[in-house]
């Protein structure tokens, strides 16, 4: 799945409200933090995984939480 339709499923499981968190997901992106996951994700595991993230303030910690929900494997 392209990076683009990812940011786009993202972009409608982040309130407006939270758009610090969604520009710390682009961002993270953007620098190699994030990863797409290397298979697709449904739009409930997307959405948990995102839940999550929203629980916490943007930061690097809360970034590799998401980090590793997308991808596993990921050592972030």
């Amino acid at each position: 799945m392209p990076l683009s339709a990812l940011l786009a499923r993202i972009r409608r499981l982040v309130p407006r409200s939270d758009d610090q968190h969604y520009d710390e997901i682009v961002r993270s992106f953007g620098v190699g933090t994030l990863r797409p996951p290397p298979t697709p994700m449904t739009d409930g595991e997307l959405a948990r995984a995102i839940a999550e993230f929203l629980k916490e303030q943007p930061s690097s910690e809360s970034v590799a939480a998401l980090g590793r929900r997308l991808d596993p494997s990921s050592r972030v």
